[in-house]
């Protein structure tokens, strides 16, 4: 049975063949909840099966298909029939809506056709397609052809696009600009000790964790380190407490932070809380990291955007200022000496319940989610 009123993101690109474009209605693709049974006359065999499917102009909430068929019976070809579903895996998306159909029926239009809908897509989530012919009879009933091959795909990340939208929604409420003077890391005394014994005095960056929007295209590919600035409203300084353990480095924000550095906004979430976090990248211009952002995340002034800023005092110094409201995740794409700061064990707990270590974004939230996969 055809669902109607769900096809309002579906549209028809350019056909290399017809040299125009298809305007489809809003109820040429839809939401099916179908069964796989053959039509009342059986005839499936009568329409093409489509061959050598294609997809291509993959997005993360969106695909171009397209296939080949026979010649014979073409003409009474008047829908196409697309099973999609998610491939499961250990990795697979956990905040996909369940229970939502994913056959889709669409009104036969010139090939390739796109797919859209975030309701049923989600970034980097691997899927499997197959597609039916099928001649929609007098009575509302359909004959179908058999099914084609399973081809399986995965969806792209977020583009800048989407994580401008992202961007927009964080500055909302990001609050007023507290000034810092200091970049500090927390870790175990392991960590430093590693460091200084095996990494020639450096920490390393290492590629980020899955922590964050599922699309985020820096999650599971980019190298860094990771920092907070946060300073507590009533001192001006760092808070005494961590998730991440009881030894703090600390460095002075101008040595991460300077008008050679370029700054790039990451990702926007939040766990379930009230709290939000916002990700910035901290990459020197010209930098292997700085080349990986250019590409894929939205560019932030330094010294005039809503969460982190470098700007030069009357006197010709440096001041920094970060987001009072959300708490910010600062990566730095190069290796650190730790001679560049100091080592020092704090003098709060250790409040593991606070930690993002890859932690799942709350799909549910309206503060921080946009009309994409989550």
């Amino acid at each position: 049975m055809e669902v109607p009123g769900l096809a309002h993101n579906i549209t028809s690109p350019l056909s290399p063949c017809e040299g125009m474009i298809k305007d489809l209605s809003l109820d040429s693709i839809q939401l099916c909840e179908r069964d796989d049974s053959k039509s009342q006359d059986g005839s499936m065999e009568e329409l093409p099966v489509p061959q050598n499917i294609k997809i291509s102009n993959i997005t993360c909430d969106s695909f171009k298909i397209c296939w080949d068929m026979e010649a014979r019976s073409k003409e009474r070809i008047t829908h196409y029939f697309i099973d999609l579903n998610k491939k499961e895996n250990k990795n697979s998306n956990k905040f996909k809506h369940k229970d939502v159909p994913t056959k889709l029926v669409a009104k036969a239009v010139p090939l390739p056709m796109t797919v859209r809908g975030h309701w049923f897509l989600s970034p980097r989530t691997e899927y499997t397609v197959a597609v039916q012919t099928a001649s929609k009879q007098t009575d509302g009933d359909y004959t179908v052809s058999e099914w084609s091959e399973i081809i399986e795909f995965c969806t792209a990340d977020y583009s800048t696009v989407h994580l401008t939208q992202l961007l927009e929604k964080a500055e909302v409420i990001a609050g007023r600009m507290l000034r810092f003077s200091v970049f500090y890391r927390n870790q175990h005394n392991e960590y430093f000790d590693h460091a200084r014994e095996a990494q020639d005095n450096r920490m390393m960056p290492s590629v980020k964790d899955n922590s964050g929007s599922h699309g985020s295209p820096i999650s599971g590919k980019l190298e860094g380190i990771f920092f907070s600035c946060n300073t507590e409203f009533n001192t001006g300084k760092p808070p005494q407490d961590s998730p991440y353990g009881r030894l703090r480095f600390e460095v002075r924000a101008d040595a991460l932070f300077n008008p050679d550095t370029n700054l790039y906004f990451g990702d926007f979430y939040c766990m379930y809380t009230a709290y939000h976090y916002v990700i910035l990248v901290l990459a020197p211009r010209g930098s292997r990291g700085d080349d990986f952002c250019k590409q894929r995340l939205p560019a932030l002034d330094i010294g005039n955007n809503r969460f982190l800023t470098c700007k030069q005092d009357e006197d010709g110094g440096l001041v920094f200022h970060h987001a009072q409201d959300v708490i910010l995740e600062v990566i730095y794409t190069e290796p650190v000496d730790l001679a560049l700061g100091t080592v020092a064990e704090i003098s709060g707990h250790q409040l593991m319940s606070l930690s993002t270590v890859n932690a799942k974004k709350d799909p549910s939230c309206k503060t921080c989610n946009i009309s994409v996969g989550r």
